[in-house]
């Protein structure tokens, strides 16, 4: 795995309108015209480079095309919304690996077992059996491991996952629609396989797998995509062009 400490940065990113920003122009751009006091309320330089480093590597960076063109739509139409930032939490974690590792381990068993919170010593407990056998986890010392645990749950409350400051709750979402339709096609274009039963980024729809079936087979979507569902595989053909499904989805 490729671990760096992303999520504690972002979990204290205070100005999410930052990501808008540096999806249209990097830091020198914004010196030239005027400084960084002309985006944000963030006092120095030195904490603006540090939250860009971390925003260009997890939040803005795309595993092909068609990736960042939803992005692009999303935010270039909604900048920071719920549905936007349910869709940068999608990218952020097909971007990071510990991101994505204490999803997979923790964020979505308590999901999806019915849970109503997750407590810090879970993710510090995730954190310290990864460090077991990951080389770059090895260096961390306890303090690191910790603050990027309770930060971890502050960056999902970042995203509309969770709710409370010391005590986070879970929050159940209900995705909606547009959201389901924008989900299948990042599913499609970020599972390496052809059925997407088997994907495991299928979990990110926040339904259970049987819901998911009985929601995409719905005739309302078929003008979306064609679907091939044979009872254990199913196959999905985007039938809209990415750069102009969330405009037709909308």
């Amino acid at each position: 795995m490729i671990i760096n400490t992303d999520i504690n940065i972002l979990g204290g990113l205070p100005d999410w309108k930052l990501i808008y920003v540096f999806l249209n122009e990097d830091l020198k751009t914004i010196r030239a015209a005027g400084g960084t006091r002309s985006v944000t309320t963030i006092k120095t330089d030195k904490s603006v480079m540090r939250f860009e480093k971390a925003i260009t590597n997890t939040l803005l960076k795309f595993k092909n095309d068609n990736i960042e063109s939803l992005f692009r739509s999303i935010i270039m139409a909604e900048e920071i919304s719920a549905d936007s930032l349910l869709f940068i939490f999608w990218n952020a974690s097909s971007n990071n690996e510990l991101l994505h590792y204490m999803n997979d381990k923790v964020f979505f068993p308590a999901l999806y077992s019915g849970r109503v919170s997750i407590k810090g010593d879970e993710t510090s407990a995730c954190i310290k059996e990864l460090k077991q056998t990951e080389s770059d986890l090895k260096k961390w010392s306890e303090v690191t491991v910790n603050t990027t645990a309770s930060k971890y749950l502050t960056l999902l409350k970042k995203f509309g996952l969770m709710d409370g400051s010391v005590n986070k709750t879970i929050n159940h979402l209900n995705v909606n629609d547009k959201m389901f339709v924008l989900f299948i096609y990042w599913l499609v274009s970020v599972s390496e396989v052809s059925n997407i039963l088997n994907s495991p980024w299928i979990q990110y729809g926040f339904c259970e797998k049987q819901i998911f079936i009985q929601r995409i087979m719905q005739k309302k979507f078929s003008k979306f995509f064609n679907i091939l569902y044979t009872g254990d595989k199913l196959s999905v053909e985007p039938l809209i062009l990415y750069k102009d499904i969330y405009s037709h989805a909308s």
